[in-house]
C-alpha cells in the first residue's frame, strides 16, 4: 500500500480474515448437540442418531458446512448457471445445507425445525479474532472501512456507505468490486481490498 498516495477506503473480506468462523460454528454445533442429547426429549431419539451425534467431529462437520457455500456461489456465478437455479438467500442456503448434511450423517431429528433455523443463523454471530476489533478501531481513524463479503454487516463496525448489499450471493468479482467503488465515495482506485486468503474463497 502506497504511503505517498494512500487509499481512502479499506474493503475487507470477513470470513477467515476478520472472524474465527471455525471456532464459533464448531462450538455452536457441539454445544447444541450436547443440549439435545441431554434434554428430556432425547429419549425419543433413534439410537443411531444418538450414537452418531456423540461420535461425530463437529469441527469437520463445520468445515463441510462451509464448503457447501462454494457450490452455492458457483450456481450464481455466471448468466448461464443463474438461469438454472431459483434465487436463494444466503440464510436459506445455510439452513438447507445444514438439513442436507445432517441427513448425510444420519443425524436427522437431532434438532427441531426451529432449532435448525436458530443454529443456521450462527453465521450472523461469528466471533472476531482477538485483535480484529481494536485493529479496525485504529484503522477507522485514517480510512473508511467497509466489507466486500457476505459476512453480515452487523458483525463488525463497518461504514454503511460502502456495504455490498443485495448484489450477488458470493464473494465479489471484479465487476462487483468496481460497482461498489463507483457508486459511492471514495471513487474507484481509492480503495484497497484486504484479505488473508487467495481467490476470494473466504477462509
Amino acid at each position: 500500500m502506497s504511503t505517498i498516495n494512500p487509499p481512502k477506503a479499506l474493503l475487507f473480506d470477513v470470513f477467515g480474515t476478520l472472524v474465527d468462523w471455525r471456532t464459533t460454528v464448531s462450538y455452536t454445533l457441539s454445544t447444541q448437540a450436547a443440549l439435545a442429547l441431554n434434554s428430556p426429549s432425547s429419549a425419543s431419539l433413534p439410537p443411531a442418531v444418538r450414537l452418531f451425534a456423540s461420535t461425530i467431529s463437529w469441527p469437520d462437520f463445520a468445515q463441510e458446512w462451509r464448503d457447501t457455500y462454494k457450490s452455492f456461489t458457483k450456481s450464481h456465478s455466471s448468466p448461464s448457471s443463474k438461469s438454472k437455479y431459483a434465487f436463494k438467500t444466503v440464510d436459506q442456503h445455510h439452513y438447507d445445507s445444514l438439513v442436507r448434511l445432517l441427513a448425510d450423517h444420519n443425524l436427522t431429528g437431532l434438532w427441531s425445525p426451529d432449532q435448525l433455523h436458530s443454529i443456521a443463523r450462527i453465521w450472523h454471530f461469528l466471533d472476531p479474532w482477538s485483535d480484529t476489533s481494536p485493529a479496525l478501531h485504529d484503522l477507522s481513524k485514517s480510512f473508511v472501512l467497509c466489507t466486500l463479503s457476505n459476512g453480515n454487516v452487523s458483525l463488525l463496525p463497518f461504514s454503511p456507505r460502502l456495504q455490498r448489499r443485495g448484489r450477488t450471493p458470493r464473494s465479489p468479482g471484479r465487476a462487483v468490486r468496481a460497482g461498489s467503488r463507483a457508486s459511492e465515495r471514495p471513487q474507484s482506485g481509492e480503495g484497497v481490498r484486504v484479505s488473508d486468503h487467495l481467490c476470494g474463497e473466504g477462509g
